[in-house]
Order: C-alpha cells, then sequence, then structure tokens
C-alpha cells in the first residue's frame, strides 16, 4: 500500500499491523493469508509474519482455513471510549430514553467519511444492520453522520467525503451529488437535528441530535432509531424527536461539568500515607 504525506517519524511496519487488522470485515470472519495479502497489498510473507506477530500479542488466531480476529481487539476501541468517560456520562441518559421511547439509541463519532459508534443501549429487535461498539457505517446516510458532517465548515465535510473511502463495507441505498450534500448539510445546521428515512439500508429510520461540550463545539452525535414498518417519521419526529433533544442536551451538560470538574490524584506512596 502506498501512503503519502508520511513524515520522518511514521513507523511503516505499525501501519501495515493495523491494516492487516482493518482487513477483517463483518460477515467474513475468517481470512487467509492469500486474501489479506491482496486486500492490504501485501507481500505473502510481511502479511504472514505481521498476522504471526499478532497472533503472539492476541488479536488474531489461526483457524482452519486461515485466520480470525480474537475478543482482545475489542480493548482498543473501549480504551479509547472509557478514556473519554463519555460511556460513564451518557450512559443514564441513554437507558431513560431507552425506556420513554422503547426504541434502540447510540452515540458516534466521526472518522472520516464514516461514523463510529462509541455508545449504546439497544433494545432486542430484528433489523436490516446489526450495530455494536466499534461499528462503522458511511457517514451521509445516517442521521448520526449528518449531524457530525454538519457541524463542520463545507468544505471541510465535503473533503472528508470525497477523501479516504468509507471502511464500513457498506453501499448506501442513497448516493446524492455534492450540490444534495450541501443542501442536505445546511437543513441540518439550521434546525440542529437530522433525519435518515432508510437512506443507508432498507428498513432502517433514525433522528440525532448533536452533543457539545460546554464551549459549544460538537463532541458527538446521539439518535433514536426505529423500524420504519414500526415507526413513521411523523411519530419519530413529532414524539422522539423532543425527547432525544432533551436527552442529549442533559448529556452535553453532564459533559461540561465532568470536564471543568478538578482531577484530583490521590497518592499513594508510602512516604505520602505516613
Amino acid at each position: 500500500m502506498v501512503r503519502e504525506k508520511t513524515g520522518p517519524d511514521f513507523i511503516e511496519s505499525l501501519a501495515r499491523g493495523l491494516d492487516v487488522i482493518r482487513v477483517f470485515r463483518p460477515r467474513e470472519p475468517i481470512m487467509t493469508l492469500a486474501t489479506v495479502a491482496a486486500q492490504t497489498g501485501l507481500a505473502r510473507p510481511t502479511a504472514r509474519r505481521i498476522l504471526l506477530t499478532l497472533a503472539d500479542l492476541g488479536y488474531v488466531r489461526a483457524v482452519d482455513g486461515g485466520f480470525e480476529l480474537t475478543p482482545r481487539v475489542l480493548d482498543l476501541g473501549m480504551t479509547y471510549v472509557l478514556s473519554r468517560n463519555l460511556w460513564d456520562v451518557a450512559r443514564p441518559h441513554l437507558e431513560t430514553l431507552v425506556a420513554q421511547t422503547h426504541e434502540s439509541s447510540s452515540i458516534a463519532q466521526l472518522d472520516g467519511a464514516d461514523i463510529v459508534y462509541v455508545a449504546r443501549v439497544a433494545v432486542p429487535k430484528i433489523v436490516t444492520l446489526a450495530v455494536t461498539i466499534g461499528t462503522r457505517f458511511p457517514a451521509m446516510q445516517t442521521s448520526l453522520g449528518k449531524v457530525l458532517l454538519a457541524a463542520l465548515p463545507l468544505e471541510e465535510a465535503e473533503r472528508l467525503l470525497l477523501g479516504e473511502p468509507s471502511r464500513s463495507g457498506i453501499v448506501p441505498r442513497w448516493q446524492p451529488d455534492a450540490a444534495q450534500r450541501a443542501a442536505e448539510l445546511r437543513d441540518v445546521r439550521a434546525r440542529g437535528w437530522a433525519l435518515a428515512d432508510e437512506e443507508l439500508a432498507p428498513g432502517i429510520r433514525s433522528v440525532a441530535a448533536p452533543l457539545r461540550d460546554g464551549s459549544g463545539r460538537v463532541i458527538a452525535a446521539m439518535n433514536v432509531n426505529a423500524h420504519a414498518a414500526e415507526t413513521s417519521v411523523d411519530k419519530l419526529t413529532r414524539e422522539y424527536l423532543p425527547l432525544l433533544l432533551q436527552a442529549a442536551g442533559a448529556v452535553g451538560a453532564d459533559w461540561a461539568r465532568y470536564l471543568a470538574a478538578p482531577q484530583v490524584t490521590v497518592e499513594t506512596s508510602g512516604e505520602a500515607m505516613a
């Protein structure tokens, strides 16, 4: 894989290891050495050494037919989520919102042209696409992504959407051109929330609102998602949206208080305890 704009401190071997981890896709849990090499652009001996190194570290394991990821890779994502403490702050509000709407609610952040889920409280329903912490979807076709893109200058949002392709492996139903993208993001910015009506995949309908820090900066987005056959757009926007906006405001307020609180360091050395 040819990389551009890398500096003198760039560690190519580390980047290749991450490329190998990202090769594994939903519904394709086992990858052969040949497939890993082909999809990363690495020579087979190089791909093999990286896979064996990741196996020694516990992130992949050899199985019949190739290699698969282990649950340890979840540590990489959860370390980020827990280090921000956003989950601890948002969880009670997500749980209350789900109890009120009887629909799933999630929080996501932007990563290039994708959204990545960082918190979620789900209800047991059959949906077209499964969602867990770490799931990524193309941003423009989701309510969460529209909110996050609308918080950026239009030029920056368009640069992200035209940059590195989505790593979700999903081809969305809605394929807007530049003018449609700009118009949609202007509307979202003007009203302060976003709707996605089966734009990502059939049956998926959601509404999202921004989560802001104490300075008003959008740090994430929060949604309510429903099955289109069960929940109309009118019900989603008339009944659930006010509850979502209230919950999002409460998360933002709690997050601002968390950041403003003094961080206390507890001394545990013998001298400090004397």
